[in-house]
């Protein structure tokens, strides 16, 4: 790695000037989409005005938010910025639903120098900035009124790759949103890993994706990734997506060779809504990798949605689970592009012990899906006391690489104990990841987030095994829609489940769902289920990225946001 990513994009203009580089399928403008282009030299254009305005109201080093809607600005934000060794801070728009707080959270956290924004947006930015709970930034620059004739005036200056190129703001599934600390090395290492991992062609190989760019998998597989080889990204706003799931797939099918990925719930959601009529629509052949990520990956899910896609074209192969976290850039480990997906039986009373064990048909059982192998970086799995642990045992996983982030911003503490851990007999620190996980046959698979852990009479169990028996026990409950946790108890935690219910609880007694619940809770896990609450559709808290956010979960719970609560001892805090 000699040079920053951010160079390639000069490179491509220079090399490749009329070929389109990041194209924006926008529905707002007609229920089929019009197509927005920038090719190579516009956005390097665009990218160099941007870093000459910037430059007349930050210093290098200064923070930029982003508050920006999904679109070709946001990503003229992220290069301008970069161009002008600027810290960018991708957030959102003040007006997308359901985020506010951590909106709030992570921009004061930032403490900006600068906003960057639309026009069309900077109603929201006004209001946002003059509520008294964010700081005010020195200037608030609209993207698309910046003058592409301000890029004469750019004089490059190099790039360190020990720069810092961004704040990620985690989703804060776990804990309050904190800024992870990008550099340049990073961002390079990490498109790199994710290009070299698909064995993408350069040039050819189109990425066409919905993911919202303020998220780390977003972010790298759409304005990243393409840069490593000059290959075009193609995406669409979330909510396209959410009304109306075929149009991600109609994507799909314009190109030969086409990357894309979401997580698991997106895949889920696009099974049980593309219809037949709009199925004989689609030709899925082109499409080499489908990376299934960012929360717990689901056998029936992987398996319900090619057999709904076959018939358009869509290769076993192609569906990729990986994992990844913010602080290692996103992404981790995945599968082989050329391999179909793994999910694999295991023995769950021995899982729960800390085992790894093949299920031998006797007992109970819990499928998990593998997430292939790392990709220029190292993963090992270790135990509490921080020594590693051989195959086949379950612990913390730690990841050390060139992807690997070095610290949070502004918080020295925190930074130590997630990224300044050392590993016996192994030079160099390592990222503790939170995550359990445990490699079988050489690939790593996920068990659960240490925190989320729900520990009954000294026995663990993770969360999503007790979610998937939730939404199998019963089609009142709504798929992909649950959250089990813990509550204190006198002797031991106690569990709890929330659940949304789905359109086939109408006319439901409440009394028949809930005893069919708790007795496949029993069944299954061998556990007293304390509560079980079905709540309306939506209630379930989610992150920004879409997984099921268990620890604001169990605040609403301990509210009483969800109704009364069963009779208990005190509860202590969470």
């Amino acid at each position: 790695m000699s040079d920053a990513l951010i160079a390639r994009v000069e490179r491509w203009a220079r090399e490749i000037p009329d070929a389109p580089a990041y194209t924006f399928l926008d529905y707002s403008a007609g229920h089929d989409g019009v197509k927005h282009t920038l090719s190579w030299a516009k956005a390097d254009l665009k990218a160099r005005a941007l870093a000459v305005r910037l430059r007349e109201v930050t210093l290098p080093g200064d923070r930029a938010a982003i508050l920006a809607p999904q679109g070709l600005e946001y990503v003229v934000a992220m290069l301008g910025a970069m161009y002008a060794r600027v810290v960018a801070v991708p957030l959102f728009a003040p007006d997308l639903p359901g985020h506010a707080d951590r909106l709030i959270r992570a921009y004061a956290d930032a403490d900006p120098v600068c906003v960057l924004t639309t026009t069309p947006a900077l109603d929201s930015v006004r209001a946002f900035l003059d509520g008294g709970s964010a700081p005010r930034p020195k200037q608030v620059i609209t993207l698309d009124t910046v003058s592409d004739l301000l890029a004469d005036e750019w004089e490059p200056e190099p790039i360190g790759l020990g720069d810092l190129a961004y704040l990620q703001y985690t989703s804060g599934s776990t804990r309050a949103p904190a800024g992870v600390e990008i550099s340049h090395a990073n961002f390079t290492a990490n498109a790199e890993q994710l290009w070299e991992a698909f064995r993408a062609t350069p040039r050819v190989s189109t990425a066409a994706l919905w993911l919202p760019l303020f998220h780390d998998m977003g972010l790298i597989a759409t304005i990243a990734a393409p840069m490593v080889g000059g290959n075009q990204a193609v995406f669409m706003d979330p909510v396209a997506f959410v009304m109306h799931p075929v149009r991600w797939l109609r994507m799909l099918s314009e190109y030969d060779d086409v990357f894309t990925g979401g997580p698991n719930f997106a895949y889920e959601y696009a099974a049980g809504r593309v219809t037949d009529a709009e199925k004989a629509t689609l030709d899925l052949s082109g499409v080499s990798v489908m990376l299934n990520g960012a929360e717990p990956l689901r056998g029936s899910t992987i398996d319900r949605f090619s057999e709904t896609f076959a018939g358009c074209g869509l290769r076993p192969e192609a569906h990729t689970p990986g994992y990844g976290l913010a602080e290692a850039t996103v992404f981790v480990t995945v599968m082989d592009r050329d391999l179909p997906a793994r999910v694999t039986l295991f023995d769950r009373d021995a899982l729960t012990a800390g085992r790894a064990v093949p299920y031998t048909g006797e007992g109970r059982v819990s499928d998990l899906v593998s997430c292939g192998v790392p990709t220029g970086q190292r993963v090992v799995i270790v135990s509490e006391s921080g020594t590693a642990k051989p195959d086949g045992e379950v612990g913390e996983i730690w990841v050390q690489g060139p992807n690997v982030a070095r610290a949070y911003w502004r918080d020295g503490e925190r930074s130590a104990e997630v990224f300044g851990n050392v590993l016996d007999g192994e030079d160099g620190t390592w990222l503790r990841t939170g995550d359990l996980g445990v490699v079988h046959e050489g690939e790593l698979y996920i068990t659960g987030r240490i925190k989320d852990l729900i520990i009954v009479d000294g026995r663990n169990h993770y969360p999503q095994d007790v979610e998937v028996t939730v939404q199998e026990a019963d089609q009142a409950v709504r798929r992909d829609h649950v959250a089990a946790f813990a509550v204190p108890g006198e002797e031991t935690e106690r569990l709890v489940v929330v659940a949304e219910r789905s359109r086939r609880a109408d006319g439901r007694d409440p009394a028949e769902v809930t005893a069919n619940i708790r007795a496949a809770v029993a069944k299954n896990h061998d556990l007293r289920l304390h509560d079980f609450v079905l709540t309306e559709a939506g209630a379930v808290p989610r992150t920004s990225s879409g997984k099921i956010a268990r620890r604001a979960c169990v605040r609403a719970y301990l509210d009483g946001a969800f109704g009364p609560r069963p009779a208990g001892p005190r509860d202590a805090g969470v």
